[in-house]
């Protein structure tokens, strides 16, 4: 017998991925929702996609045992929504929004773990007074309520520079603060929250100095357990922008027991439970402080390649595993590297693509560091301005998920690969288009 389960937009990489889970023949994998429709759609009419999926299980003729994703908003919303519709474990809706409504979520920071949550406001970007109405200080960072990848998230040192980055804010938040009010809406929310609105944005004191890092892990029967910690390594010029991720941790044990005891204390408060989270830190060296960045209600797809290459399997093993509400079947430790990184190949100035790596190209590069993969984001004759889901600073061309036996094998293959992937970027400037 195996368990069917159904994936909110399933993409290239589950397919590369899925089939290294322990015990696959276990499972039966379906698709539910396209990538399309949860990922690079314009819009995402919540109602509409909650319906179409609802449909589509009611015409299925087997069991539905789970049901999964791995993608931000929308599809980290319509998890806990469907799952309530057919009774499957999850987290509630209401412990979801704790996690990703950055404001709600900011509220019950403070109260779980105080000291690791930094100055922070609510901001509606549409009130002409929200400069006047400022309390916190300057400078700090200013997102939306629900957005992802830095999206429309800004540096804000003066009043002026906040006077010129909502006009931008207010273009383009409701793409994904449509459909959030859409959750907001299904969910018993206290009036402090209510009142900040998925077309809301937060401000926070600048918490970015120092390491930043990522704790993997999943809540059943009420117990947290760790599944990875992971090094995020930052653009010197843009410390917002990520290079690379890296895994194992290169952190002391004792501050990942720290991790582990905050993402604790915390998920036992807002009471998570039954579902994978990821938490994103910084530790600042200088003051010994550790600030809590954000919470996700789900694994991380960047780290996904990573885990198997270190432990043998993808933590969407996880993911899968606390959805059948059965203790996750992880290895640990028993890939093929002692140390793996995503490695973002970016640029910092928009321009036309005039080449990508060929085929032969990523295809020597894949055979020559075993168990390496190449994911492209663009394509000839593309803008890289027309790339979605990208931060303020800069384009994504592609990403390397890589092995090596230690940290400086593992740079020295990166570069290697970088030289072996030719992309040619032509300047705006220097372009005859408009």
């Amino acid at each position: 017998m195996s368990w069917n389960v159904f994936i909110i937009g399933h993409d290239a990489l589950s397919e590369q991925m899925l089939p290294h889970l322990r015990h696959v023949e276990d499972y039966a994998f379906h698709e539910l929702l396209s990538f399309d429709e949860v990922v690079h759609a314009d819009e995402y009419p919540f109602e509409r996609l909650t319906a179409t999926a609802l449909a589509q299980l009611e015409r299925f003729s087997g069991s539905v045992d789970a049901i999964v994703g791995y993608w931000d908003f929308p599809t980290s919303g319509l998890l806990p929504v469907l799952r309530r519709e057919k009774g499957l474990p999850g987290p509630s809706l209401e412990a979801f929004l704790k996690c990703e409504h950055k404001y709600w979520s900011r509220l019950e920071q403070a109260r779980a773990v105080p000291e690791c949550v930094p100055a922070f406001q609510a901001i509606d970007p549409f009130d002409d007074q929200a400069v006047e109405s400022l309390s916190i200080d300057f400078p700090f960072w200013i997102k939306p309520i629900k957005a992802h990848s830095s999206h429309l998230g800004f540096l804000v040192e003066n009043g002026d520079q906040l006077r010129e980055v909502l006009p931008s804010i207010r273009r383009g938040i409701g793409r994904f603060g449509r459909p959030f009010d859409e959750v907001m809406a299904l969910a018993e929310l206290p009036a402090e929250v209510a009142a900040v609105t998925g077309h809301h944005c937060i401000a926070e004191e600048i918490i970015s100095a120092g390491r930043q890092c990522t704790l993997e892990g999943y809540v059943q029967n009420e117990e947290v357990h760790k599944v990875g910690i992971i090094d995020s390594l930052r653009d010197d010029t843009h410390p917002s922008v990520l290079l690379r991720y890296e895994y194992p941790s290169s952190l002391p044990d004792a501050v990942k027991e720290q991790l582990l005891s905050i993402a604790r204390r915390f998920l036992t408060w807002i009471g998570y439970d039954d579902g994978p989270f990821n938490i994103e830190f910084f530790l600042d060296d200088k003051s010994d402080r550790i600030w809590l960045l954000e919470i996700n209600a789900r694994i991380s797809r960047s780290h996904a390649a990573i885990f198997q290459l270190v432990d043998g399997a993808p933590h969407m093993q996880v993911m899968v595993d606390t959805a059948l509400g059965i203790p996750p079947r992880m290895p640990h430790r028993e890939g093929d590297y002692p140390i793996a990184a995503k490695q973002m190949l970016r640029v910092f100035e928009d321009g036309w693509v005039r080449r990508v790596p060929s085929d032969e190209e990523i295809r020597q590069v894949e055979e020559r560091f075993p168990g390496t993969l190449v994911d492209l984001n663009v394509h000839e004759g593309m803008q890289l301005s027309d790339l979605r889901h990208q931060d303020s600073f800069s384009f994504e061309l592609g990403v390397l998920f890589i092995g090596g036996e230690n940290r400086e094998a593992l740079a020295e293959r990166i570069e290697q690969c970088r030289q072996m992937l030719s992309f040619e970027i032509e300047p705006l400037s220097s372009s005859d288009h408009s």
